[in-house]
């Protein structure tokens, strides 16, 4: 398990670029965190990591963004707004978790029974300052 400690919003994008160089094809990150945590941060710090130029939003309408140009594709997920587990089966799911990209899953805890048991969790906890956050990635 590694702790990450930022302070800020650029340093959590920092954590997330750093990480982006452990990922390789078929890389599932599972994030879990309240509103506000960072989860999407770092989600923009792996996107940078991979190489990507796009900018990296939330995909909290459309559940999937696709960002590929880098050094593998990211499939950008967001599961606040999931209705239902078989809303999965409808984007085709299995094809991105078990496909060549790297997946961050933010909000994993919606549909951890459907996680793959190889992955990468990642929690986010606020610290003792308003911007301090508290990574902490474990790679199952």
């Amino acid at each position: 398990m590694k702790r990450i400690v930022t302070h800020n919003e650029a340093e959590t994008i920092e954590a997330g670029k750093a990480f982006a160089q452990e990922l390789f094809p078929g890389s599932v990150a599972a994030l879990f965190g309240d509103l506000g945590s960072g989860k999407t941060r770092f989600a923009k710090g792996v996107s940078s990591g991979l190489g990507l130029k796009e900018n990296v939003t939330s995909p909290t309408f459309t559940i999937v963004n696709e960002h590929r140009g880098g050094r593998l594709p990211l499939y950008h997920f967001d599961f606040y707004r999931l209705r239902s587990i078989s809303e999965l089966n409808e984007i085709g799911f299995e094809d991105y978790i078990f496909g060549n990209g790297v997946c961050v899953i933010e909000w994993a805890d919606m549909i951890q029974e459907k996680l793959p048991s190889k992955r990468f969790d990642i929690h986010f906890l606020s610290g003792e300052n308003e911007n301090d956050r508290i990574i902490t990635i474990t790679k199952l």
